[in-house]
């Protein structure tokens, strides 16, 4: 008499795309974490006894659509511009002036303010809407 056994089932998982699943989700983590904002982690600061003033300073200059010149909401006629700039920046390094033009005005208008800051070695940042 023949006795036959009985084969048993071995459950198995099968583990071969596991390793590309893994190597995509490190890749997309690492691509994400490049691309995050190192502002965004909040930290405690120490504090110091002595401060060190930075040379910074940034000023908003808008212009409306009557050719109205504005620095931080104080309006400047065109032909003081150049001297209340090169006063507001005395004896600062890095001179930024976000440039806030109503969106009707010509080109050479835009271009005027532009040349006075080329020429007083001041940054100009264009604001725009979304």
């Amino acid at each position: 008499m023949k006795i036959r056994r009985k084969s048993r089932f071995a459950p198995e998982v099968f583990t071969h795309s596991l390793n590309d699943i893994m190597f995509f989700l490190l890749l997309f983590f690492l691509i994400i974490s490049t691309m995050s904002n190192p502002n965004v982690i909040k930290l405690m600061l120490p504090k110091a006894s002595a401060t060190q003033q930075m040379y910074k300073k940034q000023i908003t200059l808008s212009v409306d659509e009557n050719k109205g010149y504005f620095i931080d909401k104080e309006p400047i006629p065109f032909d003081r511009l150049e001297a209340e700039l090169q006063n507001i920046f005395a004896n600062v390094e890095e001179r930024t002036v976000v440039l806030r033009v109503d969106k009707n005005l010509a080109v050479q208008d835009l271009v005027d303010v532009l040349e006075l800051g080329a020429k007083n070695d001041i940054k100009m940042v264009m604001a725009t809407a979304k």
